[in-house]
């Protein structure tokens, strides 16, 4: 096999969709997830789908002596792809300091590992980062806005922190690939989003409206400036994201980056209303869904979708599943994990 590349946060939803791909692609993926937003079990489903099992150390990255050990014991690691993040908007604001601590403690306790010794360095970011564009769709070179939420200011002080490190230490090549909205699952549906509680995000709440968990969904406004006055986002599917990082790896191996550090939007480049995502669930699955229109919901932005021309120039990536695909994959995971429960 080749490259072994570190997922921190692997067995969580985008991580474990991008070890199965690291794998296809002919990668060794490791994994080190603390288990705190995600399951033991997705190990043996993903073994169920590439027929073997990844390496699996569970600890925390915010404990800086078990990073240091980690890394010492593993030297041959070529790469890092980070996700091991907290990552609910409303949940950081409650509890900014305990965001703060994870998402920061943990890239710099591996990032310190890796002053003398070069490293390939892929950074989960978020659209987040453009607040309310100016301008759509928004491109890479778009201003940084302040932070609605703890959780984007995370992304974007990581982002600074990328930046500053990699330009006075050239051991350091690092990509932030700074997605919009992931959904969908894999194909075997044997890997999907799992929310814990009550779902932060819309499709796993349209998922479980349809198999009876919840009884409705709610519309947050119908009275923004858009086609349909709903909010409109950039939905990609989560086996398309984990691509783009199999891609990120690959550029900086062939030594194609431009700079040390690159920022690459993704998307599919589309803005989607939820009120068309609700339709597209109903047409592609044949499910009803009970909704409701609500008010505006504190925070929301009422439309942000991406240019992703640099990374489909630049990473030769681009997506190649539609909302259709997202739909029925997602709706097959919540039915498979309704007779399965993890």
């Amino acid at each position: 096999m080749g490259n072994k590349i570190l997922v921190t946060g692997g067995t969580g939803f985008i991580g474990s969709h991008t070890v199965v791909e690291l794998y296809n692609a002919g990668y060794t993926p490791v994994i080190v997830d603390d288990l705190s937003n995600s399951s033991i079990k997705i190990l043996d489903q993903i073994e169920k789908i590439i027929g073997y099992k990844p390496e699996f150390h569970q600890f925390d990255l915010c404990d800086e002596a078990k990073v240091a050990a980690f890394i010492q014991s593993n030297s041959d690691i070529k790469g890092i792809i980070h996700f091991a993040a907290f990552k609910a908007v409303g949940e950081s604001v409650q509890k900014p300091l305990e965001y703060y601590r994870n998402n920061f403690f943990s890239l710099i306790n591996l990032l310190s590992q890796y002053k003398e010794t070069p490293i390939n360095f892929v950074f989960s970011s978020s659209c987040t980062v453009y607040g309310q564009p100016d301008v759509l769709p928004v491109t890479e070179a778009a201003p940084v806005k302040k932070a609605e939420s703890p959780y984007g200011n995370t992304k974007q002080i990581a982002e600074e922190i990328l930046a500053e490190t990699a330009a006075v230490n050239k051991n350091y090549n690092i990509v932030a690939l700074r997605y919009f909205n992931p959904v969908g699952a894999h194909a075997t549906a044997l890997i999907g989003e799992l929310p814990i509680g009550v779902p932060q995000n819309l499709i796993p709440f349209v998922t479980q409206t349809a198999i009876g968990k919840r009884e409705q969904i709610t519309v947050f406004g119908d009275d923004y400036d858009t086609s349909d006055g709903s909010c409109v986002r950039d939905y990609i599917h989560v086996v398309d994201l984990a691509k783009a990082h199999v891609a990120a790896i690959k550029r900086m191996e062939a030594g194609k980056a431009e700079d040390n550090y690159e920022v690459f939007n993704i998307g599919t480049g589309k803005g989607t209303t939820v009120l068309e995502i609700i339709n597209a669930f109903e047409k592609s699955t044949g499910e009803k869904l009970k909704y409701i229109i609500g008010p505006r919901r504190a925070g929301d932005i009422e439309k942000v979708y991406g240019d992703v021309t640099k990374s489909s120039e630049a990473l030769g990536w681009k997506t190649e599943l539609n909302v259709d695909d997202m739909m029925k994959s997602a709706w097959e995971w919540e039915k498979y994990i309704a007779k399965n429960p993890f």
